[in-house]
């Protein structure tokens, strides 16, 4: 069966659902002027080698690659972005009292300055305004290392214990926080619609939650500029520009 694609459709069956829980990927920031990593101007696409940026082992093992970590971080677009009407359409689902949940892959702080709640939005992946020892496990803030990255520490290490340090975020080879992933199954099992946004849907655990909602008899809603491997069990999709999509699907 072909899954609808025609948003005046899709936005209704939306709007019948009384508990949405809604997953989103590096595409809805893309119109904040955040690249993705796998569309065709990705950061991955464009830069192969980048990826080695987001592999725990390589990280750990090549000092070199640590300090241009730290300088993609002091120069990453989030800190100057603005949420888009994407992120800002969520705020507006969830004022209707109809979120059960907003789970993000992304890092970069911009439901919470669209003004999602705290006790809605569970960061999968982390987030990049906090800093850990992977040693000790101490955390502290992105503000504190870069500013000894700009007094001339290309690589600062702990200042407790001397071991590596890095972004509060999910390398490859690292696994999610139990307590992190817990609350989003928990979620994804506990609504009527699962919207997946703007994610390839590729990365695990993250992806198998549109399983885990629709094996609990959810609808499974995927708005993405590029098929994915769950469009086969997607009821629609929205293949539109995030931007222009989300607020005409959660309108009213």
């Amino acid at each position: 069966m072909t899954a609808p694609t025609d948003l005046a459709e899709v936005a209704g069956r939306l709007r019948a659902a009384e508990r949405i829980t809604v997953l989103t990927g590096a595409g809805i920031s893309t119109g904040s002027g955040i690249p993705d990593f796998r569309g065709p101007n990705g950061v991955w696409t464009l830069n192969p080698d980048a990826q080695r940026m987001f592999s725990l082992d390589e990280y750990v093992r090549d000092p070199a690659l640590r300090a241009q970590a730290w300088i993609n971080r002091r120069d990453h677009p989030a800190w100057s972005a603005q949420p888009n009407s994407g992120h800002r359409a969520l705020v507006d689902l969830e004022r209707s009292g109809r979120l059960r949940a907003l789970l993000t892959q992304n890092i970069d702080g911009l439901h919470q300055r669209a003004g999602s709640s705290p006790e809605l939005l569970i960061e999968l992946h982390g987030t990049l305004y906090g800093v850990e020892c992977l040693q000790c496990g101490a955390r502290t803030t992105m503000a504190e290392a870069l500013e000894r990255v700009a007094a001339g520490e290309p690589d600062p290490p702990c200042a407790i214990c001397g071991g590596i340090q890095k972004a509060a975020t999910i390398s490859f080879g690292q696994a999610l926080r139990a307590d992190v992933l817990d609350a989003a199954v928990r979620a994804s099992a506990d609504c009527d619609v699962f919207l997946a946004v703007g994610t390839s849907l590729q990365v695990q655990p993250a992806a198998g939650l549109c399983e885990v909602a629709v094996r609990r008899g959810a609808s499974l809603v995927i708005v993405n500029a590029d098929a994915t491997p769950y469009d086969g069990i997607a009821t629609a999709l929205v293949r539109d520009e995030i931007s222009d999509a989300l607020p005409a699907l959660l309108a009213g």
